[in-house]
């Protein structure tokens, strides 16, 4: 099989998208830590389950919504709990599973980290693009993703915000 190298345009585009993926998260993570003392993943985790009902799910459910290995979960979810973040508890329906809550002070922590955290989207996303680049950075991204989430498996997470 022969190679399909990028042309100029295409490696253009792909290196800078790779340098977005690269400094965007330190961005998001600077914030985070210098304003609410919280890594971006453990904001996620924290606005996952704010998103919820009863602010609960399982950490199955956690670690599908954001994209986190079982593992990197516990860890992260461990460090929340022992902050009072968040709690785990034995789930009702299935006693082999585990649910994760957020405390009261779980629930202020994203109430009070949500607008700076909306802020650095805003500035560093966001208000970088004109309306209409909006609209097409969510097509791009949709078309990336029909590839990257073939079967749709996490389109809840980036559907859940579409006009009906």
């Amino acid at each position: 099989m022969d190679t399909r190298w990028l042309d100029r345009e295409q490696l253009g585009a792909w290196v800078r998208l790779v340098t977005v993926m690269e400094l965007l998260p330190g961005v998001l993570d600077s914030q985070l830590r210098r304003d609410a003392q919280l890594t971006h993943f453990d904001y996620y985790v924290l606005a996952m389950l704010s998103e919820s009902p009863e602010h609960t799910l399982r950490m199955t459910a956690v670690a599908q919504r954001t994209g986190a290995t079982l593992a990197r979960l516990s860890h992260v979810v461990q460090r929340l709990e022992a902050r009072g973040l968040l709690e785990r508890f034995p789930c009702a329906d299935d006693r082999r599973a585990t649910n994760a809550r957020l405390t009261e002070a779980g629930w202020q922590k994203v109430r009070d980290s949500a607008p700076g955290h909306v802020e650095t989207v805003r500035q560093n996303v966001i208000d970088a693009l004109a309306p209409e680049q909006v609209t097409q950075l969510r097509e791009i991204t949709d078309a990336i993703l029909s590839r990257l989430d073939p079967d749709g498996a996490r389109a809840a997470l980036y559907t859940r915000y579409d006009a009906e």
